[in-house]
Formats: C-alpha cells, sequence, structure tokens
C-alpha cells in the first residue's frame, strides 16, 4: 500500500510549551525550506457521538467524523471510523486501534462528542454514560490521557489528537449541584494539559470551556472547530503546528472569541506533514 508520507522544516518559537497551557497560534514558523521528515504508515481512529441517552444530544458529531475521515483518506490516511459507541463498544474500538500501531506510524485521534473535565483529567463520553459523580468518571468515561499514553507507549513516530469537545466541570454536563457532593470529590483543581512526548494534543476549546454546537438547521452542518480543521488539514507541506495556528486564528474570529482552540505540545520532531507534495524547484 503506498501512502503519502510527511515532510517538513521548523524553526519556531511557541508560547508557554513547558507548562503545556499553550494556546496555538501564538508562534513563528517558517516552513520554506523543509527537510523532509518520515513516518512509516498514516492511521487514523474517527469517532464521533451525538445520541447520547441521558445527557444532551449533539447535532454535529457525526457529520464530522464522517466530514474528518473523507479528508483524512484523501490525504494518505488508513482511517478507522466509529459512531454513537457505547462505553464497552468504545473501550474495544480504542484497544483494537492501540494494538495496530506499529513502531514509527503517524497516528491521529479526532473525536468529536461530550467531553469534561473533573480535577485535572479530561474524559470522553460514550452514549450510554450514566448521571455521574466525578469519582465514577474513571470507570463510566474514557480518561482522554489514559489514552495517549497507551498509544505513546506504542512508540509512533508522532501522535496527534484532535478533540472537538467541551471542557466544562463535570458538575455542568450532568446538572450536578457542588454542594451536594463531598468536597473531596467535587473540588476542582487547577486544570492540567494533557501532555506526551512525542505527541501534540489540541482541543477545540479552553479549560473549562464548552465547544459551541449550534441546533441543526442553523448553522453549516460541522462544529466550529472542525469546520476549520477541515478546511486547511488538506494544506501541502504545512507542518500541523502553522495548521493549528491558523485555525484557532479563524475559530476566534468566528465565534467572537467565545471560544478559543489550545494546544499542548509535546512533538519531538521539527516537521510534520499530514499532507506531503513534492515542491518545485
Amino acid at each position: 500500500m503506498n501512502i503519502p508520507l510527511p515532510l517538513t522544516k521548523i524553526y519556531i518559537t511557541f508560547v508557554n510549551i513547558s507548562h503545556g497551557n499553550s494556546p496555538i497560534g501564538e508562534s513563528s514558523v517558517d516552513f520554506r525550506h523543509a527537510t523532509p521528515t518520515k513516518a512509516k504508515r498514516k492511521l487514523a481512529l474517527v469517532i464521533g457521538i451525538g445520541k447520547y441517552q441521558h445527557i444532551g444530544s449533539l447535532s454535529n458529531p457525526e457529520n464530522d467524523a464522517d466530514d474528518m475521515t473523507s479528508e483524512l483518506k484523501s490525504i494518505g490516511f488508513t482511517v478507522t471510523k466509529a459512531l454513537h459507541l457505547t462505553r464497552d463498544k468504545m473501550d474495544s474500538v480504542l484497544e483494537e486501534f492501540k494494538k495496530s500501531i506499529q513502531q514509527s506510524d503517524m497516528v491521529l485521534f479526532y473525536f468529536a462528542g461530550h467531553g469534561v473535565q473533573w480535577k485535572d483529567q479530561n474524559y470522553l463520553l460514550a452514549t450510554d454514560i450514566p448521571n455521574v459523580s466525578g469519582i465514577d468518571l474513571n470507570e463510566k468515561a474514557i480518561n482522554a490521557q489514559r489514552f495517549l499514553n497507551d498509544l505513546c507507549d506504542q512508540k509512533p513516530f508522532v501522535t496527534i489528537f484532535l478533540l472537538d469537545c467541551c471542557r466544562t466541570s463535570y458538575h455542568t454536563t450532568f446538572q450536578i449541584d457542588v454542594q451536594n457532593e463531598k468536597t473531596e470529590e467535587s473540588k476542582l483543581a487547577d486544570f492540567k494539559e494533557m501532555h506526551g512526548a512525542g505527541a501534540l494534543i489540541a482541543f477545540a476549546c479552553a479549560p473549562g470551556i464548552p465547544a459551541i454546537d449550534i441546533p441543526a438547521g442553523q448553522v453549516p452542518r460541522n462544529g466550529l472547530f472542525t469546520k476549520y480543521l477541515l478546511r486547511h488539514i488538506k494544506t501541502p507541506n504545512e507542518d500541523i503546528r502553522m495548521i493549528l495556528s491558523v485555525v484557532r486564528k479563524e475559530v476566534k474570529q468566528d465565534s467572537k472569541s467565545r471560544q478559543i482552540p489550545f494546544v499542548s505540545d509535546g512533538l519531538l520532531e521539527k516537521n510534520i506533514y499530514l499532507c506531503e507534495q513534492p515542491r518545485r524547484k
């Protein structure tokens, strides 16, 4: 199977990378004299969950997942797509994807759906998530940092997480009265950004902030973050960090600053192209 391989060059100044709290877009990057950096294969797992049984449904994730799958396939990714998964099924899909990864693969994970934060962890919610207390999220939801660690343990060339989900407190999502919770369970610690050596994690919004999901019929078919990802993700010979910088600016402008994507950058390689094309001499 012939899969286009990424090539890139970077000269970069990034903001607050050591703290993992960097807003994407505040960087200076020059790719004009890039040298190629190679990955063995390009693998992607795309999950969209909008049909929730016990919490509010979302209008965009299925379209988001369908469109992201199409775009990634068009630039050489082998894509596994899954929609509206229960917790058990989501566990199985994540495990199978992890097992498929070989050393030096480029790995991309995209999720559109409900997400919450509790203490310093980010959780992705399956379609059958019940109304739970924060301490139960480890059993009832997917710990995003733990899944990232699992993927990084496979020693891929690079791991990219694109998470189009809210980052609000679980109290807001599940409509739980904080005063009725035990203090040690409900107290929100300072939000800690996800991180991983060789990984880049891009969130649709800042910690504690919801991603915008406007009812169907009133807006285009995609969530705001995904809308601009789809617009730019196929840009040839462009580093993923620069793509996210452009996405951030456009989401901020479109939302009138109500939504600003954030990134945690732990990439070890300079030159990360999702779409590589031969350069004209």
